[in-house]
């Protein structure tokens, strides 16, 4: 039996350059499932995105059902222990972070030229010189045209950091002066927050999203526990 998560390792100064990546390996350690990472091949799987997962030769893909998956096979319930309005504060702050703040996140990354190029432009390194600005302006064009069909790039980045303002301000209230969202041991909530916030917090980039997060006595500690119990060591192959 073997299980493998697909995604990508440190960059960026973080453990991973994408948040749902983190958040299915926290959601697999959370489980206690024992697997193995290893770069991503976005064309070999329908979604052609990252994390996926192949389990015993079967692909699950997307963090969320990389989740119900195992919690089925595993008969764990990763919101055991929480009340039912808990429940749907935890579905709530993790739906919000990862369909709001991580999406003003990546436009810091990819609309932001100097971040660009500081960046995500590295995931271009092995496309043949000769091609590679092309490449990059069209997938630099698509996602552009994804965020103003999604809204997000028809704000300005100050109204866009007001947005993430106001997102932070809300994980910083629910977790209070609690190690962990939800009490003293992390639930499937903190891996969808705790992710995105990583990812925010990132001084690699030149942007206002880490010092919204220093704004709040209470996350910086937060971050720092679950990086220390989740990417203490880095167990992910070597980029490139």
């Amino acid at each position: 039996m073997t299980t493998t998560l697909y995604g990508w390792g440190r960059m960026f100064d973080l453990p991973c350059p994408s948040p749902y990546v983190m958040k299915a390996d926290i959601l697999l350690q959370l489980l206690g499932v024992p697997f193995a990472r290893a770069t991503a091949d976005l064309d070999t799987v329908g979604k052609h995105k990252a994390p996926y997962v192949v389990d015993d030769g079967q692909v699950i893909e997307d963090s969320t059902f990389i989740r119900w998956h195992f919690e089925a096979k595993t008969g764990r319930d990763l919101d055991a222990g929480l009340s039912p309005e808990q429940r749907g504060a935890a579905w709530a702050i993790a739906t919000s972070l990862e369909n709001r703040l991580s999406q003003i996140m990546a436009c810091e990354r990819w609309l932001i030229d100097a971040n660009f190029n500081k960046g995500p432009r590295q995931f271009f390194m092995d496309v043949p010189e000769t091609m590679r600005e092309a490449v990059i302006e069209q997938v630099r064009g698509d996602f552009t045209r994804t965020m103003q069909g999604a809204g997000f790039a028809r704000f300005t980045r100050a109204e866009q950091m007001q947005l993430a303002r106001a997102d932070i301000a809300a994980v910083a209230a629910l977790l209070g002066s609690k190690p962990f969202l939800f009490g003293d041991e992390p639930t499937a909530a903190d891996a969808s927050a705790a992710s995105v916030l990583v990812s925010c917090n990132t001084r690699f980039f030149e942007s206002e999203l880490p010092d919204l997060i220093a704004a709040h006595s209470g996350l910086p500690g937060y971050l720092e526990r679950m990086n220390t119990r989740f990417f203490a060591e880095d167990l992910w192959p070597p980029m490139g």
